[in-house]
């Protein structure tokens, strides 16, 4: 089948030579103004539109052409929608493609030029298709690794060793910094483990007192202190033949640790209050975001304690070290959200897609999974707006970025391409190049006008 292409031209005589020069590669459809432009748009979904922003009422402004731009965005963010414009009117083309058109054709439009521009916006747009799909996909099977999601290179890493050592009894030290998401890395390793059928207990060092920390690590005894009115089992002993996860371990005090460390040693702890040695069969997962090295050096933590615990380190990356993750998460937390919401179908604009992507992200995944379940509540359409996540000054700066010269909006397009084809596969340039349907010599060429830099041991 032929691709379906909207052109949408006030002038019937311009639509007719449309159809004629352009219908022997593709189904050609044809609108008027902006409410049949609209109304094609819905019935017949094309991946291109070209658009005459001279459009009725106002055929002299482009006030009607831009209003068209945008309610055709609305209703398909990935549409490549070309604008036509006179040749005095190049700040109208920049206009539009600063809010979101794909390209722009001066009048009168050379039929050469045209067929150019749109197979390489039909091929562009088949590409960001497939992505999609890709991630769809991928969002489908979020819990395939336990829960997390992640295709870059860092966190594949992390997949990696989670599984390599859930197969043993090793303890584990996860680093990272705070919102990783350092507990389910925790939990994947206990699900994957041969303790999968036991119990997984958490507790964060930090948030508990230091006078109670101790009863709740390691129990006590009926009259131990006051207020001890019955016998309590700690959390090591209740998670015996399963894992115990101490989270935030570098807020354990000093004389906890020597506690930790004899029942690391000899797998026996006493209750606080009690004589009596209990045997506890119990695997130990810690987590820090703290430099505990650091923490060894200025006497707050002990250096033996921390060789038992790192037996096998795992670091979870930040957000902003994880390239082409960011979105995926934000949109399997927008699903996720929408339908605890019962908002339906939702999807994030443009410059809210270009914002997610620019911030620095400092509380990484938590903080995104917040900002997300925030806009989705206060959110008054289907579309998710940089207003509604809080992330107006970036999606400002991608905008006034965007629209300053048409070249600098090609090259960002480029650029994030080539960029993504490396990410999805893992650096090397022959499959890079071969999914943008270019050359490996064209691909280095657009590697270097980019300023990309090429990936350690590339391969070809």
């Amino acid at each position: 089948m032929k691709p379906t292409l909207l052109v949408v031209d006030d002038d019937e005589d311009i639509r007719s030579q449309m159809k004629w020069a352009l219908n022997a590669d593709y189904t050609v459809v044809l609108a008027e103004d902006r409410p049949s432009a609209v109304e094609a748009f819905k019935k017949g979904r094309p991946a291109v539109v070209l658009l005459d922003l001279g459009l009725p009422p106002c055929v002299a402004e482009t006030k009607e052409g831009l209003a068209a731009l945008s309610e055709l965005l609305a209703l398909d963010g990935l549409a490549k929608i070309i604008v036509i414009t006179g040749q005095s009117e190049k700040s109208h083309a920049l206009q539009a493609i600063g809010q979101g058109a794909y390209d722009f054709l001066a009048k009168p439009v050379q039929v050469e030029e045209l067929n150019v521009i749109l197979k390489r916006a039909f091929h562009v747009a088949q590409l960001e298709r497939e992505y999609r799909d890709m991630q769809a996909r991928q969002l489908q099977s979020a819990d395939a690794f336990e829960g997390m999601l992640g295709t870059s290179p860092r966190m594949q890493e992390v997949f990696t060793s989670i599984r390599k050592v859930a197969t043993t009894d090793a303890t584990v030290l996860i680093t990272g910094e705070s919102g990783t998401g350092k507990e389910m890395a925790a939990l994947a390793i206990h699900r994957r483990s041969h303790r999968k059928d036991g119990p997984f207990i958490a507790i964060n060092c930090a948030a508990i007192p230091e006078t109670l920390l101790e009863s709740e690590l390691f129990g006590h005894e009926k009259g131990a202190f006051t207020g001890a009115h019955t016998q309590r089992l700690g959390r090591i002993e209740s998670a015996s033949n399963g894992t115990l996860f101490l989270d935030e371990i570098g807020d354990l005090p000093l004389q906890l640790q020597v506690k930790l460390l004899r029942f690391l040693q000899e797998q026996t702890i006493e209750r606080v209050g009690g004589r009596k040695t209990i045997q506890v069969d119990a695997r130990i997962i810690a987590a820090t975001n703290s430099d505990l090295k650091q923490s060894i050096a200025d006497g707050k933590f002990r250096e033996d304690l921390f060789f038992r615990l790192a037996v096998v380190g795992i670091r979870i990356p930040p957000l902003r070290e994880r390239p082409g993750d960011t979105l995926l998460l934000a949109k399997a937390f927008l699903q996720k959200f929408a339908v605890e919401n019962t908002k339906g179908s939702c999807e994030f604009s443009r410059p809210a897609l270009s914002a997610l992507q620019q911030h620095a992200w400092p509380g990484n995944v938590r903080e995104l999974e917040n900002r997300v379940k925030r806009a989705v509540i206060m959110a008054e359409g289907r579309h998710i707006t940089a207003e509604d996540l809080e992330l107006t000054g970036l999606a400002a700066a991608a905008e006034s970025g965007a629209a300053q010269t048409l070249r600098e909006a090609r090259e960002e397009v480029e650029r994030q391409m080539v960029t993504r084809a490396l990410e999805r596969h893992g650096g090397k340039i022959a499959p890079a190049a071969a999914e943008l349907g270019i050359s490996r010599p064209t691909f280095y060429e657009l590697m270097e006008k980019l300023g990309i830099a090429k990936p350690e041991r590339a391969k070809e």
